[in-house]
């Protein structure tokens, strides 16, 4: 099981929200680029990037760091946030960045989503991103009506990368990510499940692991301690 450190950006800078929610923002690291760096030096093969600003514009905004991250590095990198457009995932793809993460537009415009996962084949992941069984989208600031079992069901039948479960109550808060929900989702699918939101110590890695799950992302437990990169590695391995 890959263990996927995670950078979100707003402003060019690495922050972490709490519950996704935008006025609860830390600040970590001012130079992206030289985070990215330190969880490369731990072993990370993959990195994780999030363009917060981007995800609630509706627009890529931290392009340029992300293409500095990719240019530095020889890392497997996948970028979500703002991505709504096929030129935007070329942009993507052309700068080095191995998996496109698609979110709010492949829920909002799922016709359009099949679309550019038969295009692009194996190259996007599906951000399912969701409080209890409701799916957000927009930077997690609106909810739709839909299950997020409907659109996993849906979404297993693309040649996706992956399918990024993200669950919000979690997300932030060092508590643990929801194991249940996880098993449930990737029991249902046969797309590889990459979990995120509230992974905090190297139990929680070896528990994911139990599961079967392919990977999980670690966030603000990096950033504040409570897990060490280089033994969740070893244990996702």
């Amino acid at each position: 099981m890959d263990v996927i450190p995670a950078i979100d950006l707003i402003g060019g800078k690495c922050v972490r929200l709490i519950q996704g929610e935008y006025h609860r923002q830390i600040t970590y690291e001012d130079d992206p680029v030289k985070q990215a760096g330190i969880f490369r030096d731990a072993g990370a093969k993959w990195l994780h990037i999030v363009d917060l600003d981007g995800a609630r514009m509706g627009r890529s905004v931290n392009f340029e760091v992300i293409k500095a991250i990719t240019s530095h590095y020889d890392m497997n990198v996948e970028v979500g946030g703002g991505v709504r457009d096929e030129a935007t995932i070329r942009q993507m793809l052309d700068a080095g960045v191995k998996r496109v993460i698609v979110g709010t537009a492949a829920v909002s415009k799922f016709g359009w989503f099949s679309q550019m996962a038969n295009t692009f084949v194996n190259k996007l992941a599906f951000g399912l991103d969701a409080r209890g069984s409701k799916v957000a989208i927009a930077g997690w600031t609106q909810e739709m009506p839909q299950k997020l079992w409907d659109f996993a069901a849906q979404a297993a039948n693309l040649p996706l990368s992956a399918i990024i479960y993200t669950d919000i109550s979690k997300d932030g808060m060092l508590a643990g990510p929801n194991l249940d929900r996880t098993k449930a989702l990737a029991d249902a699918v046969s797309t590889p499940v990459i979990a995120a939101g509230g992974v905090t110590r190297v139990e929680d890695v070896v528990r994911l692991k139990e599961l079967g799950i392919a990977g999980a992302i670690v966030g603000r437990a990096l950033y504040e301690g409570t897990i060490d990169l280089r033994e969740a590695i070893r244990a996702g391995r």
